[in-house]
């Protein structure tokens, strides 16, 4: 395959227009690449966007098709076409790169498939990591400065306590407001409970169970779990910054925001503050970078939890993190991520055994979470066998998948009701396109109007109506836009329904021959959730209108296209 992607930033009739730009990449393609076909050309054009960045809608539609299917040229007109930015342009290359995409740029004779081109990749690489540490090293004077002020920087504010504005902060001659953490005595008793229930177990997996068992949520009203519990207790916000702390940070090499006097302001009173603490990158947000690179200072707040008690609860962490848990995973179970529990609504884990069954498999069971959690105190349901659970599942979904079945007619006629729904936006259209080409006209007449009139009482009236005018239409355009994007997404639900019908016709006699891998990505594609409620199991497909799980085995009711056994 060979894509072509053409953008730019508003509509213009002039010599780079999208279609210029197509047609130039087509007549590249077709000199350069011998008996190519052009029907494997495919186009990606995103209008009325700038460069700034890549969050572009064909420019990301383009990157994922491209991980679908063997593509062997990008071309575009030119590189900023694609982005301004250096660090996104090189970030993309290098990743087309090890994907084996060459990438070509008309202008500037840019052909990663060539030496020279390879070269400017590395050129433009350099240039993106002094970018980037230009920038670290900016992000790391910034917030120096800041961790100086002790204050807190907002966003979500850790249990115990809440944001307080306190004052107005002047910097550079900026006046900005400055925000402390004022304690919540509920939450820093439970806090208090969290870190003296770890010291006692040295378990998080105990301390969860305790919570659990007794009813204890989180501040937004939800099950404490691991992850959550051992956030709190990493966190230095709570630790009370005493002598003890600060030799602590001290012999782990951590940067203080002033090593002038901040020993003085360990007070023994006020809890500590620490910045750069977390790896702010895309999907890594939650990792936490090695405290030497921390850079900690002493806040406004009150501490609640002892230095030593901290620091012995940081050790206790690191000599169990080689236990740390890892979720169970199964090579047999299909279920998994599908499967949840009709008493609780929590999802139902497969647990592998040992033994096997007659037909030489391992025999597995699936576990409610919340069961398993709180040691059977909050769940008592019954453990379905995995190998039967499975299998009736899968023959219960063969039958449904047969043709003329309820449910490849309920497909049809959603299909059905989709397209009628896309015609009824494209009359729509239709019809504003119609009012915006008579708002144009009348706008035009009256700004004739406005010229043969000038200094009389009639220009405020009709520099009025204009203005009114001018406001429908952007409405109206506003409108237009919402319209054509519904039509763009009912585009693709029309895809994703053939799709399903496709491979609900096939599911029957092609599922036996697939992998446990292939076998589970058929599932979700027809399943959205699976109920067991203790005796039977209740199979919600795709498109059905109950969202909600069930919160006990009582309130399964038996909505549309679903299916029990």
């Amino acid at each position: 395959m060979y894509y072509i992607y053409s953008r730019k930033s508003k509509y213009t009739g002039k010599g780079e227009s999208i279609e210029n730009q197509v047609e130039m990449c087509k007549d590249y393609l077709l000199s350069h690449i011998k008996d190519i076909d052009e029907k494997k050309i495919v186009v990606y054009e995103d209008e009325g966007f700038s460069a700034k960045n890549l969050e572009r809608p064909m420019f990301k539609k383009m990157i994922s098709d491209s991980k679908k299917e063997k593509v062997d040229y990008i071309v575009c007109y030119r590189l900023d076409r694609i982005s301004r930015n250096v660090s996104d342009f090189s970030s993309l290359i290098t990743d087309l790169n090890n994907r084996n995409i060459s990438f070509v740029s008309i202008k500037e004779q840019f052909d990663t498939s060539t030496p020279m081109g390879r070269a400017m990749m590395y050129i433009a690489s350099v240039f993106a990591q002094l970018e980037r540490e230009t920038i670290a090293e900016r992000i790391r004077d910034n917030m120096l400065m800041l961790a100086r002020t002790g204050r807190w920087l907002g966003g979500t504010s850790p249990t115990g306590y809440k944001s307080e504005k306190v004052e107005q902060l002047v910097v550079d001659g900026k006046s900005k407001q400055m925000f402390k953490l004022k304690l919540i005595p509920d939450e820093a008793d439970l806090v208090k409970l969290i870190f003296k229930k770890f010291i006692e177990t040295n378990s998080l997996t105990k301390v969860e169970t305790y919570l659990i068992q007794n009813s204890i949520k989180t501040k937004n009203g939800k099950a404490f779990t691991r992850f959550t519990i051992k956030n709190i207790l990493e966190n230095p916000v709570y630790m009370i910054a005493d002598e003890t702390a600060f030799k602590f940070f001290r012999d782990n090499g951590v940067e203080f925001s002033d090593e002038n006097d901040i020993k003085s302001k360990f007070d023994g009173q006020h809890g500590v503050m620490s910045y750069n603490k977390t790896i702010q990158k895309e999907g890594k947000r939650h990792y936490t970078r090695d405290i030497k690179d921390w850079i900690v200072s002493v806040g406004k707040h009150e501490g609640i939890i002892s230095s030593s008690d901290w620091i012995t609860v940081q050790e206790q962490l690191a000599q169990n993190s080689s236990k740390s848990y890892h979720k169970p995973k199964s090579n047999v179970a299909l279920l998994s991520g599908l499967l949840f529990c009709g008493n609780c609504g929590d999802y139902m884990r497969p647990k592998l055994s040992k033994r096997k069954n007659a037909n030489g498999e391992y025999i597995y069971s699936y576990l409610c979470q919340l069961k398993e959690k709180s040691h059977l105190h909050n769940c008592k349901i019954k453990n379905p066998n995995g190998n039967t659970l499975d299998k009736a599942v899968c023959e219960e979904i063969k039958k449904l998948t047969v043709d003329n079945s309820q449910f490849l007619q309920e497909i049809s006629k959603a299909k059905k009701e989709i397209s009628m729904q896309t015609e009824n936006y494209e009359d729509e259209i239709l019809r504003i396109s119609q009012s915006l080409s008579n708002i144009e006209k009348e706008i035009s007449t009256l700004v004739q109007a406005l010229c043969n009139t000038p200094n009389t009482p009639a220009q405020k009236y009709i520099t009025e109506k204009i203005n009114n005018l001018d406001s429908e239409k952007n409405q109206l355009l506003k409108k237009k836009e919402e319209l054509e994007n519904l039509i763009k997404n009912q585009d693709l639900s029309q895809i994703e329904f053939e799709n399903i019908k496709n491979l609900a016709l096939s599911f029957g006699s092609t599922f036996d021959t697939m992998d446990v891998e292939q076998k589970r990505k058929a599932l979700r594609t027809l399943v959205d959730k699976i109920v067991w409620d203790g005796e039977n199991v209740h199979i919600y497909l795709f498109g059905s209108s109950d969202d909600k799980l069930p919160s006990s085995a009582t309130d399964i009711f038996e909505p549309k296209r679903e299916y029990s056994k």
